[in-house]
């Protein structure tokens, strides 16, 4: 659930909203695999907790829709790592580009400890990636492990 920020031919920005009225950071979605956009008095109602909140509902600086790898590029560069979900909708990855050719995208996958397990069967499919995430409480905390794992001060 969240409060779409913008959006584009292909994407939806989303500032994801937890049932407790928290924010837990972005989403961009894949439109090809949204089947349903409902923008009722729940969701408007959700929206005016937050603003009442005063929680900032901004579009994260320097941010641009462009094409997958461009996101993930993105994501890598201002966190260091990404989080996406393929055509497998109960999982998430968390990683590091290793290599792209044509339409597959290799990846170092980032463990919930934060360990690196360098290219090890983790191709995707680019058409098939169907949100790129990034800032929620459990993304931020793996990167934290990731830079301490990897001795990491900070991120560009």
């Amino acid at each position: 659930m969240g409060i779409v920020l913008d959006e584009n031919d292909k994407w939806l920005l989303v500032k994801c909203v937890s049932e407790d009225y928290y924010t837990d950071g972005f989403c961009v979605y894949n439109k090809n695999f949204v089947l349903n956009r409902v923008n009722g008095s729940h969701e408007r109602f959700y929206e005016r907790v937050l603003k009442l909140k005063n929680e900032p509902l901004d579009i994260p600086s320097d941010f641009e829709f462009t094409d997958t790898i461009g996101l993930l590029k993105w994501c890598q560069n201002k966190f260091g790592l990404f989080e996406i979900q393929d055509e497998d909708e109960t999982a998430l990855s968390i990683g590091r580009i290793n290599s792209v050719f044509d339409t597959t995208l290799i990846i170092d996958f980032i463990s919930s400890k934060g360990e690196v397990e360098v290219a090890h069967e983790y191709e995707f499919d680019l058409e098939e990636i169907r949100a790129v995430s990034f800032s929620s409480h459990y993304f931020n905390a793996i990167r934290l492990l990731w830079m301490d794992e990897n001795n990491i001060t900070s991120t560009p």
